[in-house]
């Protein structure tokens, strides 16, 4: 039956691309095609997948693994920005695909979830790796302290409300994990709440996944001393001013509680339907490389389909010659 239905869905490809494209939209498409292909097989490039390189795997240790090394790519900061600038075209397309597919029934979505400490790199994660996609496929949710109503509730609630819907990607800036990470850090519940929600984590992923979404996880890796640099930078500047937040010193002070307790959380929560993939961010350039090739091998997995036409096409090409 999976053979099946990966025959069929290549064959559906190849129809669309073949004859719903055609002159302009079919070169266009092809372009694409051939221009992400180049940028993947580039030789900086290692051919281990980013999701194999990215995943801890046995024996992972994050103390070990340091923050400024750049898994999976070989080449320097100019070599990332140009095989980012490619693999963005495909990127864009797929996200297009994913969503035209739902306008033709679809029910898939993504959900991209990053986590890590302050000046990690999420803001950038946002500008440069979904800021290139078609921002009305997106939904980007930031997750603060809970309001007064989200209390009255499980704590998988606000995060539940927050899905993406049917073609969307959906991007959580911060997560449903802040209630393993921040609330254990900070002792807000008993230990023996926290503990058991990792266990709840996984089956709400499991349940989401089931329901058709893919969903990435990643952990941005940032070492102190970066973090002090940057930290440094915000308070250098007038127009980083109204990024600095001065409670951001006090949980630098607790940063052995929090790797601890990222610890766990990646010990825990990595499963077969989610996977974490921890990415080293003191290089900002290559974790927005990294963190788009693993978006990007999710949605190229997934394979999204443009719909067919739910109308006569040669009928509707006839009548528009005869329109003035």
């Amino acid at each position: 039956m999976g053979k099946g239905a990966k025959k069929r869905s290549t064959t559906t490809k190849a129809e669309v691309e073949g004859a719903a494209l055609d002159g302009k939209a079919a070169k266009k498409a092809r372009k694409k095609r051939e221009a992400a292909a180049e940028a993947r097989a580039d030789d900086a490039v290692e051919v281990r997948s980013w999701s194999q390189v990215l995943r801890p795997g046995p024996g992972f240790s994050l103390a070990e693994l340091d923050p400024r090394a750049t898994p999976g790519f070989d080449g320097a900061k100019k070599d990332g920005e140009k095989v980012m600038a490619e693999l963005q075209q495909r990127l864009s397309d797929l996200q297009e695909r994913l969503y035209a597919e739902s306008r033709g029934g679809g029910t898939r979505s993504v959900l991209l979830v990053i986590q890590g400490m302050d000046t990690s790199g999420k803001g950038g994660i946002m500008r440069h790796v979904v800021g290139a996609v078609d921002p009305q496929g997106v939904r980007i949710t930031a997750f603060k302290a809970p309001s007064a109503e989200e209390r009255r509730h499980p704590f998988l609630w606000r995060i539940r409300r927050a899905l993406p819907g049917p073609g969307m990607i959906g991007v959580f800036d911060r997560s449903h994990y802040e209630d393993v990470l921040v609330v254990r850090v900070h002792d807000l519940v008993p230990p023996a709440t926290w503990s058991r929600r990792y266990a709840q984590i996984n089956r709400f992923e499991q349940g989401v996944v089931d329901d058709g979404t893919t969903i990435v996880k990643v952990m941005l890796h940032l070492s102190p001393e970066e973090q002090k640099s940057r930290l440094a930078e915000r308070l250098s500047r007038g127009d980083k001013y109204w990024k600095y937040n001065p409670a951001d010193l006090d949980e630098r002070g607790r940063w052995a509680d929090y790797m601890e307790a990222y610890r766990v959380a990646l010990e825990k929560c990595s499963t077969d339907a989610a996977p974490w993939h921890v990415v080293p961010a003191d290089r900002k350039w290559y974790a927005r490389l990294a963190v788009t090739n693993l978006l990007l091998e999710a949605l190229e997995g997934m394979d999204p389909q443009w719909p067919a036409a739910d109308f006569d096409v040669e009928a509707e090409r006839q009548r528009l010659e005869l329109s003035p």
